[in-house]
């Protein structure tokens, strides 16, 4: 087995090793309006559970030679975002969103995405998610970097969640008619494959 000091490694190696190996990570798409009131939509895989009392969720959003994406300072100047989960159905046009546009441009509108109301904050979601979740922005920190920072974690608690009827049954998400996709290394991408169960113990 091969070991390795994360510290000889340049940032890009590190980035390769991690992605690599944590995997599959679910997909946020994420929404914020602009001080400007440009709706700005973008994905990140760096995305997870924190805590269901009260539910929050996390997202740490890389910085480009320290400079801070549009979305992170959205969420943070405006302390509202809407979550949505990507799955099968969406992930083409969620994809394009990825693209690198000037704050004043929308990637809604480059994506051809249809933004639809929230109940409980300002910004809209995308009607084109199966499950979209109202956030508002609970902590954020700036992590990592050697002279400037290399992340903005940010958590969020759920204030509203929307639910497309097909898929909830009993309080509970049809994992199948979710078709949620997930993030591997590189171009690759991975649906929902065999599910197995297994007894946990008590």
């Amino acid at each position: 087995m091969l070991s390795i000091d994360p510290a000889s490694l340049s940032e890009r190696d590190n980035y390769k090793f991690l992605i690599g190996s944590i995997i599959p990570r679910p997909i946020a798409f994420v929404t914020t309006l602009s001080k400007d009131g440009v709706l700005n939509g973008a994905p990140f895989s760096y995305f997870n559970i924190v805590s269901s009392n009260p539910p929050m969720i996390s997202l740490s959003i890389q910085r480009s030679s320290g400079r801070q994406k549009d979305t992170a300072r959205n969420m943070i100047e405006s302390k509202q975002f809407v979550v949505h989960i990507v799955d099968e159905q969406n992930v083409e046009e969620i994809n394009k969103t990825a693209a690198n546009l000037p704050p004043d441009q929308s990637e809604i509108d480059l994506a051809n995405l249809t933004p639809v109301d929230s109940m409980k904050i300002l910004v809209p979601g995308v009607k084109e998610a199966k499950i979209r979740m109202e956030c508002l922005v609970e902590h954020s920190l700036e992590l990592g970097g050697l002279d400037t920072p290399g992340c903005d974690l940010i958590i969020g608690k759920v204030v509203q969640f929307h639910i497309e009827r097909d898929i909830y049954e009993n309080g509970r998400i049809d994992t199948r008619g979710l078709a949620a996709v997930s993030r591997l290394a590189g171009n690759n991408y991975a649906k929902i494959g065999e599910i197995f169960e297994i007894e946990r113990p008590n």
